[in-house]
């Protein structure tokens, strides 16, 4: 299991530099922090409970965030 969160580190990782090339600098950054979230926690030797745990609470905490963005700061067909 701890294999699978240095895997999603990887590809966190990938979206972090892809959004830095294209000049989107703040979400480079929160890609960033979850990279090292997910590396840092890859590398701890939890029991694989604490990784579903730690899991369900990162989908739990990003599904909120997301919620509340699409809710009340995306403005719908604004484009730049």
């Amino acid at each position: 299991m701890d294999r699978v969160f240095r895997m999603l580190a990887f590809w966190t990782a990938i979206f972090t530099v892809m959004f830095y090339v294209g000049h989107m600098e703040t979400m480079a950054y929160l890609f960033l922090a979850q990279t090292v979230f997910f590396l840092g926690v890859g590398y701890l030797k939890l029991s694989e409970r604490m990784y579903m745990y730690l899991f369900g609470a990162y989908c739990t905490i990003f599904f909120i965030g997301f919620t509340f963005y699409t809710n009340f700061i995306l403005v719908p067909g604004f484009g730049h």
